[in-house]
């Protein structure tokens, strides 16, 4: 029900844009997040945004270099990523929930199955 996409090998600096299409439900309403995951680490969050696109979070760690939006006509999260650094090399996920509290991992319901990311230095 949500499909990631949009990962591949990038030179630091660069930048990708990940997709998040949502289908078999309606997401219009539900809070949606991108999360992280490195080799090792655990699963963290990079960005959400709430149902109306008014309220955002940013991971301290990319705070002006990405971008998270949503276009609900067609059922899309993107994920604006520019100066990509090597340690944002990780699978990338996308979630849902039905909650406004956009910051807790626990409260996702709905997961994608992540797209890759790698940035070389």
């Amino acid at each position: 029900q949500l499909q990631a996409s949009g990962g591949g090998l990038v030179q630091a600096g660069g930048s990708l844009r990940l997709s998040c299409a949502t289908s078999g439900r309606t997401f219009n309403s539900y809070s949606m997040g991108w999360f992280r995951q490195a080799p090792g680490k655990e699963r963290e969050i990079v960005a959400a945004i709430n149902w109306s696109g008014l309220s955002t979070y940013y991971a301290d760690s990319v705070k002006g270099r990405f971008t998270i939006s949503r276009d609900n006509a067609k059922n899309t999260v993107y994920l604006q990523m520019n100066s990509l650094k090597p340690e944002d090399t990780a699978v990338y996920y996308c979630a849902a929930t039905p909650y406004s509290v956009l910051t807790t991992k626990g409260l996702y319901t709905y997961w994608g199955q992540g797209t890759q990311v790698t940035v070389s230095s």
